[in-house]
């Protein structure tokens, strides 16, 4: 967790649209609480578990006190690649901590609305791909979003900006690609970091992506790799990223970024691509696009029940001749150790 003047460092360096005011409570709590208390409700807020009632009553009349129910999201493809569709709640697994859990919840195929936030980068050394860049994602976006999702665009270089806020409006948002400009630098953890704090200031019970489009390089990010990856995992956030490879031997590539985007990336659940020309990137966005409409959405009571403010690792097995990916660990809320 950043320090607050790290915090307000990045802050600063990051443009975001406001939208609405904030109400009298909200602007009477901030007067009254120190920023450390406010880093502390931030966080708090990124909890992805959901709380049931402590007074709810089970089935077999034991009372369950704060019981939380952690969700995530499972993506389960064939030996070809493509989705395993139909699978039951028998063929799934999951281990918490090695202990394996009970599946309260099994939705194939969720319709559980997405918040996501596309991010490009327009470093100078992404000049030369932009408008590939630009017009991939301005069908991306108009393929993906559907009424009850909602996008945001930002650009980074030497900064991350919003150009969008989170809507469904696709003109807009497709609008805003082409006010995407040039800039030194590659702010790339920082894109990471600010991705995942804007989308869970969302409304919860809606799954929240990051769609990175960049050259994995990194020069002037203020956070570091283990910051942005947790806050992508405090986030629930899955993280995708397409990397675009100007020089293809590996001399001339950002190898290391590229191992840290897809160490984070598989942390979250999501996945890393490696289009080997500009022409594919289009296909990319599609293997996204399709991966998030066949997702499933898991969910349990962890037993034994979690300590506060500690990262659980998680397990996802099937019983198929498939490959699933979700993500490594969860949050379980309080402050962190």
């Amino acid at each position: 967790m950043p320090n607050p003047s790290f915090r307000s460092v990045l802050h600063h360096k990051f443009t975001a649209t406001k939208n609405g005011r904030l109400g009298t409570f909200l602007r009477t709590a901030i007067a009254r609480v120190s920023c450390a208390a406010l880093l502390t409700f931030a966080m708090a807020a990124m909890n992805p578990v959901a709380a049931r009632d402590g007074n709810d009553q089970d089935q077999r009349g034991r009372i369950r006190s704060e019981v939380t129910l952690v969700s995530l999201l499972a993506s389960v493809l064939d030996k070809d690649g493509r989705p395993a569709l139909g699978l039951t709640v028998d063929q799934f697994e999951v281990y918490e901590e090695g202990v394996k859990q009970k599946i309260e919840v099994l939705d194939p195929e969720t319709q559980q609305p997405l918040d996501l936030a596309l991010m490009i980068d327009s470093s100078l050394s992404e000049t030369k791909e932009l408008d590939f860049e630009e017009d991939a994602a301005s069908r991306f976006i108009q393929k993906l979003v559907r009424p009850a999702d909602r996008l945001a665009v930002y650009e980074f270089a030497d900064a991350v900006t919003q150009l969008a806020p989170f809507s469904s409006n696709v003109p807009s948002l497709q609008a805003a690609l082409r006010r995407i400009a040039p800039g030194d630098g590659t702010a790339l953890y920082d894109a990471i970091f600010l991705g995942s704090q804007a989308l869970t200031k969302n409304p919860v019970g809606r799954r929240r992506v990051i769609v990175l489009v960049t050259d994995a390089g990194e020069t002037t990010s203020r956070a570091d790799f283990e910051t942005a990856r947790r806050a992508a995992l405090r986030a629930d956030a899955l993280l995708y990223t397409i990397v675009v490879r100007a020089v293809k031997t590996e001399g001339g590539r950002n190898t290391a970024g590229e191992h840290a985007l897809e160490t984070i990336a598989d942390s979250t659940g999501g996945a890393t691509y490696f289009p080997d020309t500009i022409a594919q990137l289009g296909d990319m966005f599609d293997l996204i696009d399709r991966e998030l409409r066949t997702q499933y959405r898991i969910a349990y009571y962890p037993n034994p029940r979690p300590p506060a403010g500690t990262f659980r690792t998680l397990e996802v097995r099937v019983k198929c001749e498939c490959k699933v990916r979700s993500r490594k660990a969860y949050y379980s809320g309080g402050r962190l150790d």
